[in-house]
């Protein structure tokens, strides 16, 4: 609903029934499609039809809450469903004619760019405690300016709640946040107030996240949340297990800002045979996550021409294979064995090191040479 009313891309439908999961199940079962029980106990059933699946939930009221999860009641009751929710903007239903049911004021919200609780703000957070992030995630991706003054005093006097979350929730909002179009703005406010600390629990580096979002948009680059992750938190490497252990991340995640930490810092300045070096061992995409953070680092401007070769490298050189391999030693003589992986990785610091030649009788020499003194 929101972004269909603000012309952005509609990535799912949710839908909201008076019928009773049983009868979703039921009509959805009678109509030839498939279903999922997602979730029964909060009225929500997966219906899956044309190879896409819609997620239809049955109208709700809270009967109780403790800050995480809420036990709720089915109801027929619009309203009441609209004020279980969190913020105005997700408030908002269309029946199948695209006539607009508002009961709490979220279309204005929605169009004006604003971002706020419903009803009293402290209490919708008491409800669940995820909430705090979600105000800022839900900020930064519709929000244009500053966060709500009301919500934010709340989120900020309600802090300690998000202790009692767990990582796997608190790592889903925030690497939406970090890749929302005003992330930017958001962290900085969300540091200002000392929420950022609390979360990450490493010293934000909010210059460099800064910098590598500007870089980002300068070269076109989909934003990449373990990236931008990394950018605002790994300054050595302890910082990347530290997030990683607290967050949950997933492999991959954990991975980018571990390398953050630890893949050897590239630059544009010197003999460009460096940066090829690091492109070869490092492979296409770490080598540009190294850029963009080491650019990010370094303070350059996001037009600097060095920086932009540098981040270009892979696509105006192509990586080549190592030309001697183990079949080649073999024909020499040489057996498999110790001996020959030492002569290949003498060989390949050799062949790096002096900008991966390809002409076969430097390459036949060297082999001679390295097989002597091996």
């Amino acid at each position: 609903m929101r972004n269909a009313l603000l012309g952005r891309q509609v990535a799912d439908i949710d839908i909201a029934t008076v019928a009773s999961p049983e009868q979703v199940i039921a009509a959805a079962n009678a109509d030839g499609m498939k279903t999922v029980a997602t979730g029964l106990q909060h009225g929500t059933v997966t219906v899956i039809g044309n190879h896409r699946s819609f997620e239809v939930t049955t109208l709700r009221h809270d009967v109780e809450t403790d800050g995480r999860h809420a036990t709720v009641a089915f109801t027929d009751d619009w309203t009441a469903d609209a004020s279980r929710r969190d913020l105005t903007i997700n408030a908002l239903y269309c029946d199948a004619d695209g006539t607009i049911f508002d009961p709490l004021g979220g279309l204005d919200d929605v169009l004006a760019r604003r971002v706020r609780f419903i009803g009293d703000a402290h209490q919708r957070i008491r409800e669940d405690y995820l909430r705090i992030l979600r105000f800022f995630r839900f900020t930064a991706q519709y929000a244009d300016g500053a966060p709500d003054a009301i919500g934010l005093a709340a989120a900020v006097a309600e802090r300690d709640g998000m202790k009692r979350l767990s990582a796997e929730r608190v790592r889903a909002e925030l690497v939406r946040l970090l890749v929302a179009p005003g992330a930017r703005a958001v962290i900085d406010a969300m540091a200002a107030h000392g929420l950022l600390t609390e979360i990450l629990r490493v010293a934000p580096r909010l210059g460099v996240f800064a910098r590598l979002v500007a870089i980002e948009v300068a070269v076109r680059a989909r934003p990449d949340a373990a990236l931008r992750l990394a950018a605002l938190g790994i300054a050595v490497e302890d910082d990347g297990w530290r997030l990683a252990q607290h967050l949950r991340l997933s492999a991959d995640e954990r991975d980018v800002l571990l390398r953050a930490a630890t893949d050897r810092v590239v630059s544009p300045a010197g003999d460009e045979r460096n940066a090829r070096a690091a492109l070869y061992r490092l492979g296409n995409a770490r080598f540009r996550n190294r850029v963009m953070l080491d650019w990010a680092s370094s303070g350059a401007a996001v037009f600097d021409a060095g920086w932009h070769s540098l981040l270009d490298l892979p696509g105006r050189w192509v990586v080549p294979q190592m030309p001697i391999a183990g079949r080649d030693l073999l024909a020499r003589g040489v057996a498999p064995g110790p001996r020959m992986g030492d002569i290949l990785d003498v060989f390949e610091v050799w062949w790096i090191a002096n900008d991966f030649p390809s002409d076969p009788a430097v390459l036949d020499a060297a082999i001679d040479r390295i097989m002597i003194t091996e």
